[in-house]
C-alpha cells in the first residue's frame, strides 16, 4: 500500500486534503472481485472494519445514485461514519463515489484483469471533514495514514478469505 503526503496549507485549521492509495493484488478473477466491491451492503461479512452499511437511496441497474451511510471502525478509538453516493461505474474497471460526512472526498477503485488475478488499486482524495481533524492534520498526519493503512490491509485480507470462500458468518 503506497500513499501520498497529505496536502499542504498555510494557514493552521484550513481544511486539508490528503491523498490515500491502496493498492491490492488478488488470486480471484477480475468479476467475482468486481461484484464484491460493488456490494457494500455485503462489505461487513469480510471488511472487519465496516460495522454497517445502510442504504439511503437506491441507484440504477449499475449502482450510480445510490447513496449509503458506512459505519467504519478504526484502529484508533474513533469510529468514522460517511455517506458515499456512487457517481460511476464502468463494468469490471472502475466504481468512483463521493463521500461526505467525517470525511469529505472523493474514491475511485480500479480493477485490472492480470490473467486469474486482479489487480486492485483504490485512490481516495479527502478534506477533513470534523474540526479537530484539520486543526490536529500537521502533527497527526502519520497517524491518520497508519490508521487508513491498517483498515485498508484488513479489507485486503478479508477480501481475500471472501473470495477462497473461508469467511466466517460474523
Amino acid at each position: 500500500m503506497r500513499r501520498s503526503d497529505p496536502g499542504s496549507s498555510r494557514h493552521p485549521g484550513r481544511t486539508r486534503h490528503f491523498d490515500l492509495v491502496s493498492h491490492w493484488r488478488l488470486h480471484a478473477p477480475v468479476e467475482r472481485v468486481w461484484a464484491a466491491l460493488c456490494d457494500p451492503a455485503g462489505w461487513p461479512r469480510w471488511w472487519p472494519g465496516v460495522r454497517q452499511v445502510r442504504t439511503l437511496r437506491e441507484g440504477g441497474p449499475d449502482g450510480v445514485g445510490s447513496v449509503r451511510c458506512i459505519d467504519w471502525s478504526t484502529r484508533l478509538p474513533y469510529r468514522i461514519v460517511i455517506e458515499v453516493e456512487a457517481v460511476e461505474s464502468v463494468r469490471h474497471q472502475r466504481l468512483r463515489g463521493r463521500s461526505r460526512g467525517a470525511l469529505d472526498g472523493e474514491g475511485v477503485w480500479l480493477l485490472r484483469s492480470d490473467g486469474g488475478c486482479t489487480d486492485v488499486t483504490y485512490v481516495w482524495r479527502i478534506r477533513l471533514g470534523k474540526r479537530w481533524m484539520r486543526w490536529s492534520a500537521p502533527l497527526l498526519a502519520p497517524l491518520f495514514r497508519w490508521n487508513h493503512d491498517g483498515v485498508m490491509r484488513a479489507g485486503e485480507a478479508g477480501l481475500r478469505r471472501f473470495l477462497a470462500g473461508s469467511v466466517p458468518p460474523r
